[in-house]
């Protein structure tokens, strides 16, 4: 769920700005799922540009404050989620942890990386959302170690059905900074894509999986 939509155009901008989402219908990429997709999002390049990983932070800590409040333990998603997560932390003065996609299997095997209490209240923040089943991976790990996970934050999804179904079905509150729709609607507006490419990249978000076939 987009919180605020001022946030989620100018999110958009500053993703495209930085390649951190590259936009390429004619030209696919292939995901390590083997799909062929339009679209390459990597976030964490916005790491490297001050400004704009500021803007991320401030505006995912106000929304968090919004939401949740500021009584709260910041969880991020490894690999991807632990800069922002931490950015965001920092901003809001709070305690950071971050969860690893499984237990460690040397040393003191640890899964969730940090100083967390039994019964704080957490919140997740994730840099992507595609279909949701890693991020949910960390969740599982957060109601293990009994703590009481309130929501997540990314900072940006692709839509996926899917997706909002497993979110549903884990009883998980999700909102992001911005989203597919947003993104492409953008791309339009500073013509990056012409009339034929936004319609390739609408087709590929109805079935993804069978995109290439279609395209």
């Amino acid at each position: 769920m987009i919180y605020d939509m001022q946030t989620a155009t100018k999110t958009a901008e500053h993703l495209l700005q930085i390649n951190a989402i590259k936009l390429s219908p004619k030209n696919p990429f292939t995901w390590a799922s083997g799909w062929q997709s339009p679209i390459y999002c990597d976030n964490r390049v916005s790491l490297s540009f001050p400004e704009i990983r500021s803007f991320l932070a401030q505006e995912i800590a106000s929304q968090l404050t919004a939401l949740y409040g500021r009584d709260i333990v910041i969880a991020g998603v490894a690999t991807g989620a632990i800069g922002i997560g931490m950015l965001v932390a920092h901003q809001m003065n709070l305690p950071f942890v971050y969860i690893r996609p499984e237990t460690k299997k040397h040393g003191r095997q640890n899964q969730i990386e940090g100083h967390l209490q039994q019964a704080s209240k957490v919140v997740v923040v994730e840099d992507l959302i595609s279909t949701g089943k890693s991020s949910l991976k960390a969740v599982d790990a957060l109601r293990s170690a009994q703590t009481e996970v309130l929501g997540m934050i990314a900072l940006f999804t692709y839509g996926f059905p899917t997706a909002a179904e497993n979110f549903k079905e884990a009883a998980v509150k999700l909102h992001t900074l911005s989203d597919y729709s947003t993104l492409i609607a953008v791309a339009k507006q500073q013509m990056a894509i012409d009339d034929s490419e936004l319609e390739l990249l609408k087709k590929w978000r109805e079935n993804p999986s069978e995109w290439a076939s279609d395209a």
